[in-house]
């Protein structure tokens, strides 16, 4: 659900960061607008509750190209990580372009892991979108750790399409420019269809 700024000529898209608490969400966009948007003198927008964070903040990546002659601005979104918070999950959620979901790859999340996916999948349809058809990526993080799970398994519990698969250290930067990079691809890709 982009939005075209015809003033500026930019096509305002909205990616959002989805998953389990303490996953890697906040982590994936703070090294994102750490690496971008803070050396020019951005802003990000962190709204706090008791336990947890939602981060905002928008950046024009110039790598991604144009659409029809309009550059294209990326809005970025956490969403809360607790289950509790749903109400704001499903809000953030709304006019979604696309969804990176960030799966924390340790043996003793995966039961948030699949509930967070499940959560996903039934709000974006109380929205009117279907997973099978929103641009998606899946990025399993904390691949670092100890008790973290195989690749293969990880795959086989939380892939819902074949979807684009990033293995992560989000706060080393490992596969976070690679995973928003494929969802902004797949963004663009729908917006030159539409």
């Amino acid at each position: 659900m982009s939005f075209i700024n015809f003033a500026a000529r930019e096509i305002n898209c909205k990616i959002v960061y989805y998953g389990a608490g303490l996953g890697g969400k906040t982590t994936n966009l703070q090294w994102i607008f750490d690496q971008t948007v803070a050396k020019s003198g951005g802003k990000m927008i962190s709204l706090a509750t008791e336990t947890d964070r939602t981060l905002f903040f928008d950046f024009l990546p110039l790598d991604l190209g144009t659409v029809r002659g309009f550059k294209t601005r990326f809005h970025l979104y956490t969403v809360p990580g607790q289950v509790f918070y749903d109400a704001s999950r499903k809000l953030i959620l709304r006019g979604v372009d696309g969804v990176a979901f960030v799966a924390d790859s340790q043996v003793e999340r995966m039961d948030a892991n699949l509930e967070a996916l499940e959560n996903l999948k039934g709000n974006l349809k109380e929205h009117g979108y279907d997973l099978m058809k929103i641009p998606y990526v899946l990025q399993l993080n904390k691949r670092d750790l100890p008790t973290a799970l195989p690749i293969e398994y990880l795959k086989k519990a939380l892939l819902k399409k074949g979807e684009p698969v990033f293995e992560a250290i989000a706060f080393q930067g490992v596969g976070v420019f690679e995973t928003l990079r494929e969802v902004g691809r797949q963004v663009l890709t729908e917006l030159k269809k539409g």
